[in-house]
């Protein structure tokens, strides 16, 4: 039998930068007991230890030990099967009763490797991808597209509350990292568009706040163009969702749209825009730096 989880519940975070160090503190201000963080940059993890009061793990096998709940945070594909699936320590070691919430956008076959290792170590792992932002994680305000067992994540329920105002599960594993994909490549193919046209409108002279304010009452009208465009205009990409991570995972989209035998060009393009990113070193601005290789006399050499 599943025990539904509660603040009583000790939780622990694998990946403390800036989305798991987030939710590490919600979760401690919604009453959980936060009792371990790990991080490869361990500055990361002491810094955030001391400030919350828990433990800064030294090695992965401590965190499963001090935890009935891990949330992992990671940024690849690498990165979650070396936490899972690495030689010698890793999160699985002595994980018989645990449960692992697992909220990086990796490749659905990476979460079902993760499952599979799990169930055989007596442990239980659920997808939670997030389809949302730095601030979002903060506020507990997340939207989660949740895959898994039905039992595991109504067990999960209330650490998955703590920390988002919307969820849906959509079916057994693998398939949230789907539709996460898929939702990062449209919304990436919007972000290269709308710094397209912002890029064009700048070369015509155009006012682009008045063009902004035009797009917004018309088909051109986005989430994008609400969030991204007055950065574009201004330059101004503080990180919220890096170049590098929507090459990522627009990569993975296109991977599933060719295994499916559906041609994505579109997705191509806008996958082309922020590998560029990437190799020009801008892959740490936000994704709204993308207008930086559409606008005239903005664009690196």
């Amino acid at each position: 039998m599943t025990v539904p989880s509660s603040p009583r519940d000790k939780v622990a975070v694998v990946g403390v930068g800036r989305m798991g160090a987030n939710m590490a503190r919600r979760l401690a201000e919604k009453g959980f007991h936060v009792t371990a963080v790990y991080d490869l940059h361990r500055e990361v993890s002491v810094h955030l230890a001391s400030e919350l009061g828990c433990h800064a793990a030294q090695n992965l096998s401590e965190v499963t030990a001090e935890a009935d709940f891990i949330l992992t945070v990671v940024s690849d594909d690498r990165a979650m099967r070396e936490i899972f699936l690495g030689e010698g320590d890793n999160l699985l070691v002595a994980a018989a009763g645990k449960t692992f919430l697992n909220f990086a956008t990796v490749s659905p076959s990476v979460h079902l490797e993760v499952e599979a290792a799990a169930r055989k170590a007596g442990a239980s792992a659920i997808e939670a991808c997030m389809a949302s932002s730095i601030t979002q994680a903060r506020q507990g305000t997340l939207f989660l597209i949740l895959a898994g067992e039905d039992a595991i994540v109504e067990a999960s329920a209330p650490v998955l509350e703590a920390l988002s105002t919307a969820r849906r599960h959509v079916g057994p594993t693998g398939r949230a990292a789907q539709v996460k994909a898929l939702v990062n490549m449209v919304m990436n193919i919007n972000t290269a568009g709308l710094a397209e046209g912002l890029g064009v409108g700048d070369a015509l002279g155009l006012d682009l706040t008045v063009l902004r304010e035009i797009f917004a009452q018309t088909g051109a009208n986005s989430r994008v163009l609400e969030t991204d465009g007055a950065d574009m205009q201004n330059r101004e990409h503080d990180c919220y969702f890096s170049a590098a991570h929507a090459a990522k995972d627009s990569g993975i989209a296109l991977s599933l749209a060719e295994k499916a035998g559906i041609a994505t060009p579109l997705g191509a393009a806008a996958l082309a825009q922020y590998t560029r990113m990437v190799e020009k070193g801008l892959g740490e601005l936000d994704k709204s730096g993308v207008a930086e290789l559409t606008f005239k006399n903005r664009a690196p050499v």
